[in-house]
């Protein structure tokens, strides 16, 4: 028989469907995978295997019925430990949260258990989603189940935030996995890891009962092997919810039906800012490689610019901050999680312990630059200008989608990196980011698909944009690059 844990999302929900193996032997499969990497790998906080079983069994309950399964019918999967989830501890890996169980389901995590789905665990992730490399956890660090080829077993970052659903879905512990994406916290964990994840436009996926970072940015998405994987996924978490006030009342795409990698009568635009000087030599070949497979799939390529990308990053570091320090505002002691209360202590001693303790050192520093740019004397000099500079980069997306229909570029300027080789140096992790945040800043759809891998054997990503809705476009544009790419390597097994 197969290996189940070796299938993906669309070949489990057939297999079910047609009584190849049951859903409880795709559960079990998957359980005994979780168990036996947590110690090494720490991609889950909580692993849940009853629930994984409950949500099997009753698929197969459906099916010996001859009812229908759902999108999602038998598929077991990762939940990000920032959606909350009724019943099962939800904690954004902090601290502060530990021990928080939620009385509410999340609307993204109820769409995937009414479309069959079942929960293999909470993953782990950089705290309160602040980090790319998924060393900020109170939990621990994830490591990625990649190694370098160089002989050496350093372990690696699975990119953040949302590492460990990148280590689950690469290590074969989970088909696919639920990620958020802020500022490029599905793009970059999948380009490090050698998957695919989609960050969909903002408003797509409802926000309610995800624990918020910065509520302007923050947009839920899939994360799985293969593009065919996420659209599945997408479909099923996407939707209008009138309790999340930005989401999108529109109808949801059949995405999986629409699939086409012939991209014949499309122009895909390479921006020439993201040329960047000293840009590493294998993200650069890749590059090069995924403009010679979308012209070969029939794409034209043009040349565009957006001119205001130098801006992205520290804009995107005032923006995020700003609406983190409001957000995280609400953990004070007083109403749920840690409560730090000293020996005699007043209101305002009780809320600066309990903050001192629960909060990381990297969520305290964006707390302190949040306030800052929000204060009173610094506001109109920070935070109003980083705001325009918002509209400027909105600006520059959609004069560029005048000449053309997607953009492609690298996910990450690098692939994975050591874990503790930049945690010292703040500037050097947030450059992480440089190519995911305008797509972030801007609300527009975007994906990372595996290109292949570097001189040190670790995979590299290609990155597609969109326009606004337009996911059909990115994942047909997506497919088109993976059936090229052939990309079908996966981390040899250490753990």
């Amino acid at each position: 028989m197969t290996d189940l844990t070796e299938l993906g999302v669309a070949a489990i929900r057939d297999g079910v469907a047609k009584g190849d193996f049951t859903a409880v032997e795709v559960a079990e499969a998957f359980n005994a995978n979780v168990a036996a990497a947590q110690k090494a790998l720490n991609a889950f906080i909580v692993a849940t295997p009853e629930k994984a079983l409950e949500a099997a069994k009753a698929t197969d309950a459906k099916r010996a019925k001859g009812e229908p399964l759902g999108k999602m019918g038998g598929v077991p999967i990762g939940m990000k430990d920032l959606f909350a989830t009724k019943g099962v501890q939800t904690t954004a890996a902090s601290h502060i949260l530990e021990g928080f169980t939620p009385e509410y389901e999340s609307t993204v995590s109820q769409k995937l258990w009414d479309a069959g789905a079942g929960m293999l665990g909470k993953l782990n992730l950089d705290q309160f989603a602040m980090g790319s490399s998924n060393e900020t956890s109170y939990f621990g660090n994830v490591i990625s189940p990649w190694r370098r080829n160089d002989g050496g077993n350093a372990a690696l970052a699975p990119g953040g935030s949302s590492g460990g659903s990148s280590a689950a879905v690469s290590a074969r512990l989970a088909p696919a996995a639920t990620g958020t994406d802020t500022g490029g916290s599905i793009r970059q964990p999948a380009a490090f890891t050698g998957i695919s994840g989609i960050k969909p436009t903002y408003g797509r996926c409802s926000r309610w009962g995800i624990v918020a970072f910065a509520s302007s940015l923050d947009q839920a998405g899939p994360m799985a092997r293969d593009v065919r994987d996420c659209a599945i996924m997408l479909e099923a978490m996407a939707g209008f919810d009138p309790k999340d006030s930005t989401s999108l009342d529109m109808p949801v795409p059949a995405w999986e039906a629409g699939l086409s990698g012939d991209l014949t009568g499309k122009k895909v635009g390479i921006p020439r800012e993201y040329r960047m000087d000293g840009m590493d030599a294998d993200v650069a070949a890749s590059w090069d490689a995924g403009i010679a497979w979308l012209k070969d799939a029939g794409a034209e390529i043009v040349d565009v610019s957006l001119p205001h990308t130098k801006y992205a990053l520290p804009a995107y570091y005032i923006i995020a901050p700003a609406e983190a320090s409001s957000n995280l505002a609400r953990y004070d002691g007083v109403r749920y999680g840690l409560r730090d209360l000293p020996d005699g202590a007043g209101l305002q001693d009780m809320y600066a312990a309990t903050r001192a303790a629960g909060f990381g050192a990297e969520v305290k520093r964006r707390i302190l630059i949040g306030t800052y740019v929000l204060s009173a004397g610094f506001y109109d000099a920070y935070y109003t200008q980083a705001q325009k500079v918002r509209t400027l980069i909105a600006q520059d997306f959609k004069n560029a989608f005048t000449l053309c229909d997607l953009i492609l570029a690298p996910t990450a300027p690098t692939a994975a990196f050591g874990l503790g080789e930049k945690s010292d140096d703040p500037l050097s992790m947030y450059l992480n980011d440089v190519f995911a945040v305008p797509a972030s800043l801007a609300g527009l759809p975007a994906m990372s698909v595996p290109a292949g891998l570097n001189r040190e054997g670790l995979p590299l990503g290609l990155q597609i944009v969109g326009k606004p809705f337009d996911e059909q476009g990115v994942l047909n544009a997506g497919l088109a690059i993976e059936s090229r790419a052939q990309f079908s390597a996966k981390p040899e097994k250490w753990w």
